[in-house]
């Protein structure tokens, strides 16, 4: 009987099967430093303990996307180690700042299936909650996720299991964002964070080149990767693809984009939720990533005024591009992404109203 595990295959899901995912971890200081040394990341709140606390945070919290990372690579060993790509996200709530010292385990609950006509993969859809060692929920997300077939079929009919597509939000209501503990902006120091830029400074419909660009290399993306142990193959294992290539981990491209988005969007310092996300086209080593944001939507939470800011919240979509694309096209006259989009990502950020 063998002892070592090849994964599970899409053959192995079933709607409404619970998996409880290995390996607890603990975030540390390293992971805040590693992350600074992998992405060109400067929000304030996250750089700086005096920051924090002087917008009410008691603890220092990291960056959301090191919780969002680590959490999510506790599934890969069930859910996409044999994975074709990773398709997207929906539902993602960060409930409270993750700080050094928390320890995060991960379940996933399979919500969809569906087999793909060519027999030799299909989709899963799972909802995932990663709580701390006081057993409170941290994040909380769906994902959906091609995966190979153990035994490719001749059809989508033959042997597949009942197809199942969970009806997923669009976006998290503002009404359901969670503000973290103790947050306040009314002493906010704009000079600290980098930009003057409030709430009310930003129009719906605006579009933000953050300009600059960031060359991926295949030890950084590697290195990234296996510092959230996520071990799919196609990250790390040439013979995993058809073109032998290693496949750059898409959560890299969304906390490269994020980091780039500070130029622009400093003062964007909690994101508060993940509304939806596509990676439109797969990253390599030697692609050259560039981003730019699109306002959606704003909305006050807690009001201020001029002299004291309150909380507010923008919904944005977050773009990343193979090349620089001066022209923020998302999608071609076919309703396609338009060639060069790596990302699509909608989500919503907290800053001062």
């Amino acid at each position: 009987m063998s002892k070592t595990n090849p994964g599970n295959f899409f053959e192995d899901f079933q709607v409404g099967q619970v998996i409880e995912h290995a390996t607890p971890r603990t975030v540390t200081e390293g992971d805040r430093a590693a992350y600074g040394s992998l992405y060109p990341t400067r929000f304030a709140l996250p750089s700086s303990a005096v920051f924090a606390a002087s917008v009410g945070l008691d603890q220092h919290p990291v960056e959301e996307l090191i919780g969002f990372h680590i959490a999510f690579g506790k599934t890969v060993p069930d859910v996409s180690l044999n994975a074709v790509a990773n398709l997207g996200y929906a539902e993602c709530r960060f409930h409270q700042p993750v700080v050094p010292g928390d320890t995060l385990s991960t379940k996933s609950e399979v919500i969809g299936l569906k087999q793909n006509s060519n027999g030799k993969s299909g989709v899963v859809y799972v909802r995932s909650t990663a709580t701390n060692q006081r057993g409170e929920v941290a994040i909380e997300w769906a994902r959906w996720v091609m995966v190979h077939k153990r035994v490719p079929a001749d059809s989508t009919a033959d042997g597949a299991p009942e197809t199942v597509i969970p009806d997923l939000a669009k976006a998290v209501d503002a009404t359901d964002l969670i503000v973290p503990e103790g947050l306040v902006f009314s002493a906010y120091d704009f000079t600290a964070a980098g930009e003057p830029h409030r709430l009310e400074d930003y129009e719906i419909g605006e579009k933000i080149d953050h300009v600059d660009g960031v060359t991926l290399t295949a030890s950084e993306h590697q290195q990234a990767t296996r510092l959230w142990q996520n071990t799919a193959k196609v990250h790390f294992n040439a013979e995993a693809r058809p073109d032998g290539r290693n496949l750059i981990y898409g959560g890299h491209i969304i906390s490269l984009a994020r980091a780039l988005s500070f130029n622009g969007l400093a003062n964007a310092q909690v994101i508060a939720a993940i509304n939806a996300g596509a990676h439109a086209s797969p990253a390599f080593a030697g692609d050259t990533v560039y981003a730019w944001s699109e306002v959606l939507d704003r909305t006050v939470l807690e009001p201020g005024s001029a002299e004291a800011p309150g909380i507010g919240a923008l919904r944005l979509r977050l773009v990343a591009t193979k090349g620089r694309d001066e022209s923020m096209t998302l999608r071609g006259e076919d309703g396609k992404y338009a060639p060069g989009v790596l990302l699509d990502l909608d989500y919503w950020a907290l800053i001062p109203a």
